[in-house]
């Protein structure tokens, strides 16, 4: 494939919920993921890299914007996102891409750019604006049926009924029974088709966005990966001695417990995740693992089609997650809150082009917001002064900046302008209904509105996030300091898109944010 402009291809791959820590580059003990780490052998693996928000819309917000959800105020699935922020697609069409979707955005349009009646009106799961959708696969998953259909398999339970275990589950316990459709069948599968199709057309630079639900829930997996892992296999999970003395912990976290449904994790299984048994959790984790194996088999096919194209040494590659996956975690399934399991995820960047630093790791804080400026810089274009993120640049090319941040920051919103069901349950205004979480080495600080008690963790002490010590009389010095911390982080980051310029009788001094 001629690329004469000199430009490269570039890549991004999110894979939904995967947590930073299952993948066998970054040392996990059970979980293998072969094309994964051949990928982090030719590029940078970025061990301490963290969402900004939970769940998919507000996580992917930060990832495409470049801005913290402070600034672009997407707070849950279905907050529309202000038409006036940049974002990747858009920047990557101005400097000449024509950058093309296969799934999905989770972005929910600025409803003051739409007609009343439009119908992208009424679900969050809209386009990214800027981006050409070769290959959409909404939560319906309706194109991928059509596929299945067309090989002779019975699609008629729809999705998510398609994702039930052939066999059905027993009434209360997780079984490995595999679904309906094969390896070669999953929406991993069918979105990495369409993906190898569409390289073969490729005759200029491209850039293409591929954003995989797996390991997403349902929690289901094919032939061979539902039975690769023994759930007795892997790491003791992160969790008090019950999960009543966790809930006691902390009113969110009480609030928390009650809407965790199984349902919303394995079909056909009624009851609350809290009180389910190790050994379920267990299962329902070797399936996870399962569905991560799944995933890095996809991953090798698709570098494979690249190869193939003769464009390996002329794509830049970038590979992460929108936000993680707690798995079984303080008895806990999903995302969101603001324990480390549901906000590290994986980073992984190649560019070929940058060979100094192929192999290495960055155990330095990186955040889902620098994905953006990461991506301008790679392609030639100076990231926006007003973005909340920093190039990761001077990492791939093996420097260390001279500058940088000594803690992950994120953000979640629990309000419910739909239902209410926050705002009943503590008895505060949607505006007051968030965290903000600082994540240092040493500690985490999370500051709540509504008047909710603070947290904060010693992670020297306490790695696994057990103890509050925000009211021991000798931690309040170090309360104080990240409360702080907290407020100058937020001071330093408020909205900066017109606050970097200044009109004087020269003209405009400084910068001006332009999509």
């Amino acid at each position: 494939m001629e690329n004469p402009t000199g430009r490269p291809n570039v890549l991004l791959i999110t894979c939904d919920q995967w947590r930073g820590d299952c993948l066998s580059a970054a040392g996990h003990p059970v979980v293998k993921t072969p094309n994964v780490d051949a990928l982090a052998a030719e590029g940078v693996l970025f061990r301490r890299h963290y969402g900004g928000a939970a769940p998919c819309s507000p996580a992917r917000a930060c990832l495409y914007t470049g801005l913290y959800q402070m600034n672009n105020r997407v707070c849950r699935n279905g907050t529309p996102l202000d038409a006036r922020h940049g974002n990747i697609a858009l920047s990557a069409r101005a400097a000449g891409y024509d950058p093309t979707l296969f799934g999905y955005t989770d972005v929910s349009l600025d409803p003051r750019q739409l007609a009343a009646g439009d119908p992208r009106l009424r679900s969050y799961e809209g386009v990214l604006p800027g981006f050409t959708v070769r290959q959409s696969l909404p939560e319906h998953q309706k194109q991928w049926l059509s596929w299945l259909r067309a090989q002779g398999i019975d699609t008629s339970a729809g999705s998510p009924g398609i994702h039930r275990p052939a066999e059905g589950q027993a009434e209360r316990d997780v079984t490995n029974a595999p679904p309906v459709y094969t390896k070669d069948q999953t929406p991993t599968a069918f979105l990495a088709g369409e993906f190898t199709r569409w390289l073969g057309e490729q005759s200029t630079p491209w850039f293409a966005h591929i954003s995989f639900i797996s390991p997403h829930p349902p929690f289901v997996v094919p032939e061979p990966y539902n039975t690769m892992y023994d759930p007795a296999e892997g790491p003791a999970f992160r969790r008090a001695a019950n999960w009543q003395d966790e809930a006691g912990s902390h009113p969110y976290l009480a609030y928390d417990f009650a809407t965790q449904k199984r349902t919303k994790f394995v079909p056909e299984i009624e009851g609350e995740v809290s009180d389910w048994s190790e050994e379920n959790f267990r299962r329902v984790r070797a399936i996870y693992y399962g569905m991560i194996s799944e995933v890095d088999a996809q991953l090798g096919r698709v570098w494979e089609a690249i190869k193939a194209a003769g464009a390996w040494d002329d794509t830049v590659i970038v590979l992460t997650s929108d936000h993680a996956e707690m798995m079984g975690d303080h008895f806990m399934l999903g995302k969101g809150g603001f324990f480390d399991g549901s906000y590290h995820i994986p980073l992984i960047i190649r560019d070929p082009r940058r060979s100094a630093a192929a192999g290495s790791s960055v155990d330095r804080f990186t955040e889902a917001v620098d994905i953006f400026p990461t991506l301008l810089d790679l392609i030639g274009t100076a990231p926006q002064r007003h973005l909340d993120g920093r190039s990761l640049a001077p990492w791939i090319d093996g420097k260390e900046p001279e500058t940088w941040r000594d803690a992950a920051h994120w953000e979640f919103d629990f309000r419910s302008i739909a239902g209410g069901d926050a705002e009943r349950h503590f008895g505060i205004e949607s505006r007051t209904c968030n965290l903000a979480a600082i994540r240092t080495a040493d500690f985490k600080y999370v500051h709540f509105g509504g008047g909710l008690p603070p947290l904060l963790f010693d992670l020297t002490k306490d790695p696994g996030e057990l103890k509050n010590v925000a009211n021991d009389p000798a931690y309040l010095p170090v309360r104080l300091e990240f409360a702080e911390k907290m407020l100058a982080w937020r001071a330093e980051h408020l909205d900066q898109s017109l606050a970097l310029a200044e009109l004087t009788e020269d003209g405009v001094v400084g910068h001006v944010s332009r999509q």
